[in-house]
């Protein structure tokens, strides 16, 4: 009989102490306060450019951001070292930070995805950070550098007692050929990716259902083994037990939801009571926040806390 599912917590990590006294303050003394996540990314502007930012004009402006995860009371916000160093100083001791390590733009094609350094773990240290964020792009061809690359700053991670937080990204042709880079298969890989790897927290998408255009070669790939066969029988799985499974690869690793593009209210509260349903840690919802004005961010943040108050971790 297999055992009865329970969502990872701080307690069940066998991790340093520095790692668990960051954690801790992450988990219990900011955001809901009750071992859940709630993380305000701002790493859009090298992502993807400034385009994220027209929705909202002031969001363009760090100090707006900054500001939201104070009044909002997040668990922290992730910025890349130079929005850190220039923008984070008001804000010392009372917005924990999580700094972003490595990133790319946009403007080359995606076909080789790779994130090179853009800071590192000591530096981290050095201005106060509570957790690194490194995006892992696997699948991808360049992903014998992105391994070899992520375990030199998770080795730094491990001396200097800094939690490792993993946005694991399925991507490249090969991922596009087998269901696409939201498919079950791909986001269940990923979660154990980073599992594997040695993340403390993986950052992950909703997976979704194939589209049909997909199907053909997601059928061909979960056919050719019975072991696969399981990822089309999960098609017709509600979004809930599908999360859950990706939970359950991500093993002692605990998982953050993306928010991705801006959706309706009402889609956001219902995709956040899945998530947390299935077991996730948290939720990493960046677009989703800031692309409000401060008013209606402000309400949606109080609204999301006090659902996200029911599952304690």
């Amino acid at each position: 009989m297999a055992a009865e599912f329970s969502p990872t917590a701080l307690k069940d990590l066998d991790v340093s102490l520095g790692k668990r006294t960051r954690l801790h303050r992450l988990l219990y003394e900011h955001g809901p306060k009750n071992g859940t996540l709630m993380i305000l990314p701002y790493d859009q502007g090298l992502e993807h450019g400034p385009v994220d930012f027209f929705p909202n004009p002031a969001s363009k402006d760090p100090e707006y951001v900054m500001k939201l995860a104070k009044d909002g009371g997040y668990s922290a916000v992730a910025v890349h070292i130079g929005l850190a160093r220039k923008y984070m100083k008001d804000y010392a001791g009372e917005v924990p930070l999580v700094l972003k390590l490595n990133g790319k733009t946009t403007i080359p094609s995606d076909a080789q995805a790779f994130s090179p350094l853009t800071g590192t773990v000591e530096e981290a240290v050095a201005i106060g950070a509570d957790a690194v964020g490194y995006t892992l792009y696997t699948g991808s061809p360049a992903q014998d550098r992105d391994i070899a690359q992520l375990n030199q700053v998770r080795t730094d991670c491990e001396r200097f007692g800094m939690p490792l937080i993993v946005w694991s990204y399925p991507r490249g042709e090969a991922i596009d050929k087998k269901g696409g880079q939201t498919s079950l298969y791909a986001v269940d890989y990923a979660a154990r990716v980073a599992n594997e790897l040695g993340a403390d927290v993986v950052k992950v998408n909703i997976p979704k259902k194939v589209k049909p255009e997909k199907m053909a070669d997601y059928e061909k790939l979960c056919s050719k083994d019975d072991d696969y066969k399981q990822y089309i029988a999960l098609e017709s799985a509600s979004e809930e037990e599908r999360v859950r499974r990706v939970v359950e690869s991500a093993g002692k690793t605990l998982v953050l939801i993306s928010g991705g593009e801006k959706m309706p209210d009402s889609d956001l509260v219902k995709k956040l009571e899945v998530v947390m349903k299935a077991g996730v840690t948290g939720i990493i919802f960046g677009r989703n926040m800031w692309q409000r004005d401060h008013k209606n961010a402000i309400a949606m943040t109080k609204q999301i806390k006090e659902m996200m108050g029911k599952y304690s971790r």
